[in-house]
């Protein structure tokens, strides 16, 4: 009983991942006009969790040292249902107040939850990392698509919409109250055979953050940007949001397979390389206006997406020997990486302020797609980060 009560917490902590932040892109128009907000300031709405990203994640290892994962696990969704309510409430200070709260909290549960199943899944970390990547990815990609739908059902609006997420994070706390309980006391990992900070000399360990960091700018880049594309192509705003659903519901089946077959493979290098001639195609794909090929970029896009992430998370236990590796890397990874990924949305617009037209950000992204793939062919190859920090 107390296996599947782990299983289904898992599961619930991942459908709370990207929905909190996914449902906000197809409102932003909404929320803009309701607070008189100018763009710029409408566009950090999707920036601030990323930069929350960059400075809690360094610190999620460090709460999880002194409270345990599983307690450090369960104060992040308190955190979050607490954040997502704040943001829903009246006023602007409010609305990125709850902002930077779930993107704290949603930082602490990115972190630990790949070493957390590393620790309790020790041969199964390809599957339960899918299991759990796929929750994330269909509640984000069913926020994405009924956001919209749901602010106009019976007056319920942009704060409405936003609210109704707080539910996934209820079901998950009650979900994962058992695992309190029977949490082990906190594990002390200065007695790990990695320090946290020979991590930062490690060259596999920069790979692996180059590669988290450059597909987290990707997704994130289309997560802001992909509805203003299409709706200047004439998609209506409802269209739009459902083109950024299509995309999201693309990457799904590719985040269950990729971290079964990548846990199976030595050297994981031929999925990078898939992983990034399917992102050339997809986004060089929309310098072109045809609908149809609009259509197939999104999901070669979707698929990239969902392959992409699926690695990045898989590298983390891959490249290390235990559960305490594996959080130092992670934070590390996610730290940097999220911070690489926060200057996406934003050169991306200002590219396009600039030139008045998609082609230029399309080609920067182009560009960050072959940092990309450098990065991938290194962070694939088998090996363990401590090993190449004591090289150095």
């Amino acid at each position: 009983m107390n296996t599947i009560l782990l299983l289904l917490g898992i599961i619930f902590i991942g459908a709370n991942l990207r929905a909190p932040l996914t449902a906000v892109g197809p409102l932003i128009a909404n929320i803009r006009t309701d607070l008189h907000l100018s763009n710029a300031i409408a566009g950090t709405i999707t920036t601030v969790p990323l930069l929350a990203f960059a400075l809690i994640s360094p610190l999620a290892p460090k709460l999880a040292k002194k409270r345990g994962m599983e307690q450090a696990i369960f104060l992040s969704l308190f955190l979050l249902a607490a954040g997502m309510i704040l943001r829903s409430l009246n006023g602007i200070t409010l609305l990125f107040a709850g902002t930077i709260l779930i993107g704290c909290a949603i930082a602490v549960s990115n972190v630990l939850l790949p070493s957390f199943i590393k620790t309790k899944f020790p041969r199964g970390v390809g599957i339960m990392t899918g299991i759990y990547s796929v929750a994330m990815n269909l509640f984000g990609a069913l926020s994405s698509g009924i956001s919209v739908p749901l602010s106009e059902w019976h007056g319920f609006g942009w704060k409405g919409a936003l609210v109704f997420w707080v539910l996934l994070a209820v079901i998950a706390i009650i979900i994962w109250i058992p695992q309190l309980v029977k949490a082990p006391k906190p594990r002390n990992w200065k007695d790990a055979a990695f320090e946290s900070e020979s991590i930062w000399k490690s060259p596999l360990a920069w790979k692996v953050t180059i590669f988290m960091g450059a597909q987290s700018l990707i997704f994130y880049t289309m997560m802001t940007w992909l509805p203003e594309l299409l709706q200047l192509r004439g998609y209506s705003n409802n269209a739009a949001g459902w083109m950024l659903s299509l995309m999201q519901f693309a990457l799904i089946p590719v985040t269950f397979f990729i971290p079964v077959i990548a846990d199976r493979m030595k050297n994981q290098q031929p999925l990078a390389i898939i992983t990034a001639a399917f992102y050339f195609c997809g986004i060089g794909g929309l310098l072109f206006t045809n609908q149809v090929l609009t259509i197939i970029c999104v999901i070669f896009i979707g698929i990239a997406s969902g392959s992409a992430f699926s690695l990045s998370m898989m590298f983390f236990t891959l490249r290390t020997d235990n559960s305490g590796e594996s959080a130092e890397l992670s934070g590390m990874a996610q730290s940097f990486g999220y911070l690489l990924a926060s200057l996406g949305p934003v050169l991306f617009g200002a590219l396009h302020d600039l030139t008045h037209n998609w082609t230029v950000p399309i080609i920067m992204l182009l560009v960050n797609i072959l940092v990309f793939f450098y990065a991938g062919l290194g962070a694939a190859k088998p090996g363990k980060v401590h090993n190449h920090a004591k090289a150095q």
